[in-house]
């Protein structure tokens, strides 16, 4: 009996469709695979209006844009068919991937979470008071763990309460009561699962950065390597004149050290070498003290004497030099 060969039927729409995706995917630099499982038509239609112009959107079958990547020869791209997870759809853009990322984040929606959905993030009842009124809910906060009691006729939760971790399932109890507190954890909107640039591939969590901590941590970075350049006493335009100055301070602190004399530090040195002398004239027998003091009372006179005598020879030179000056002038 002859063998009769089957082969699966690919119909002229699926075909178009594939034809179309493999062109964008070849004229496009950045594409993106999205999971928009659970997203509202109606948000989609907003989405699509606000990034007119920036992304294009394109939706279809798995079995669709698999075979579109794989008719594409941009080297690493086929790695996308593993992230067609949920309902895929693909984004083709010029826009940085960061960018991109950032624009789909920013035109998410808030929405509470239903029951059996996966916590995105440990889900917490904050402590304080409530609306509710005593009665069965205090009940019902029980059987979720929360402390409660009551406070000027209004139930206040006690402390701070998880009702799911994050990456559990959400139980219909605990979705409920959430909601009704209006605690919102799940976004609406396209979610980028990775993207695609010139052969790299961009996780969705890489591209999720927080802006005002990144700032925060290049100006730390931009600290701590000027700090380690002026400790090292590396040169550059930004910090010469500081060293510069701590290299002049470190030599004058050298210098008084090692009783260098220099025209800066000589009345330092001195100073230095007077007080030395003070210390050590202490111990000696009362007759040597008795006539160090009187020599250095002889010395402070004669000093005394010659500040007028100086003056007046620096008087003399002065007008000297105003008489030479009347002179030539």
């Amino acid at each position: 009996m002859a063998r009769t060969n089957y082969s699966a039927h690919i119909s002229d729409e699926k075909k178009a469709s594939v034809v179309q995706l493999a062109k964008l995917i070849e004229s496009t630099p950045i594409i993106a695979i999205a999971n928009m499982e659970s997203l509202p038509a109606r948000n989609l239609a907003s989405m699509r209006t606000k990034l007119r112009g920036k992304v294009h959107i394109i939706m279809a079958k798995k079995n669709v844009i698999k075979k579109a990547i794989e008719t594409s020869k941009k080297p690493g791209i086929q790695e996308l068919i593993k992230s067609l997870h949920g309902t895929p759809a693909l984004l083709f853009t010029a826009e940085n991937p960061f960018s991109l990322f950032k624009t789909l984040k920013k035109n998410q929606s808030k929405a509470p979470i239903k029951a059996g959905q996966i916590a995105p993030h440990d889900l917490v009842v904050p402590a304080g008071p409530t609306s509710f009124p005593p009665g069965p809910i205090i009940g019902e906060l029980g059987q979720l763990g929360i402390k409660a009691g009551i406070d000027q006729g209004k139930v206040v939760i006690k402390q701070d309460a998880v009702l799911a971790k994050a990456g559990t399932v959400v139980s219909d109890k605990a979705a409920g009561f959430l909601a009704r507190m209006g605690v919102e954890p799940m976004r609406i909107g396209l979610n980028l699962v990775i993207a695609y640039e010139d052969g790299k591939l961009l996780d969705g969590k890489i591209l999720d950065i927080d802006e005002d901590k990144f700032k925060a941590d290049l100006n730390a970075a931009a600290l701590a390597a000027k700090s380690l350049a002026f400790n090292i006493a590396y040169a550059l335009p930004s910090n010469i004149t500081d060293l510069v100055q701590k290299a002049h301070y470190d030599a004058a602190g050298l210098a008084l050290e090692a009783n260098l004399l220099t025209d800066e530090n000589a009345k330092q040195v001195l100073a230095k070498a007077y007080f030395q002398a003070m210390g050590v004239a202490k111990y000696l027998p009362a007759d040597m003290q008795a006539e160090i003091g009187a020599n250095m009372a002889v010395a402070s006179t004669a000093t005394e004497h010659a500040a007028p005598a100086e003056k007046k020879e620096e008087k003399k030179e002065e007008d000297a030099a105003a008489g030479l000056g009347s002179l030539f002038g």
